[in-house]
């Protein structure tokens, strides 16, 4: 199944200054402009972390990720993480419960990396079979193993390496 929606983005400056100037999704974005990428970490009373994996056909497919994306045209960092996460696992949650963890600058790109504390069953999950084909709960340890070992996104590897500390509390102190 393929994806056929067109979607446009928002630019900013890297300070994330709107530009009032948005671009279609594939288009090259002008060098020195931005748009808003998301990645939403869940993190359950267990202290595991949920990852989906990517479809095959899909950029960096067959690897495990947290939930994310591009925040659309007139979507906020915050509002683009919970319909990320909605989209991708079918579970929601309120903007005021996400927590932004991290930023980052790369490239053309504005990252945002939120944190999210959520029990789900996996059986109850609806995955958007356009970008996802697994889904599962793994520990802190676990998923540092699998990045280490290139199952991974290279998101997901980049924020384990920066904010490893802080995300090993996140999920320490999920457990209670």
């Amino acid at each position: 199944m393929t994806d056929t929606r067109i979607e446009f983005f928002d630019l900013y400056t890297a300070d994330r200054q709107p530009l009032g100037r948005r671009i279609r999704r594939g288009e090259p974005i002008p060098r020195g402009e931005y748009h808003i990428v998301v990645q939403i970490m869940t993190v359950n009373s267990d202290g595991e972390i949920l990852l989906t994996q990517r479809v095959p056909e899909k950029t960096s497919g067959g690897r495990w990720e947290c939930s994310g994306g591009c925040a659309v045209s007139g979507e906020t960092s915050r509002q683009a993480a919970v319909r990320e996460l909605y989209e991708e696992t079918g579970l929601s949650v309120n903007p005021e419960d996400i927590k932004l963890e991290w930023t980052l600058t790369t490239d053309s790109m504005l990252r945002d990396f939120y944190v999210v504390n959520k029990d789900a069953p996996l059986e109850g999950m609806k995955l958007q079979t356009v970008e996802v084909c697994a889904a599962k709960w793994v520990s802190f340890e676990r998923l540092a193993e699998m990045a280490q070992s290139g199952q991974t996104t290279r998101t997901v590897t980049k924020w384990l390496e920066c904010r490893y500390d802080e995300l090993k509390q996140y999920t320490t102190e999920a457990k209670g």
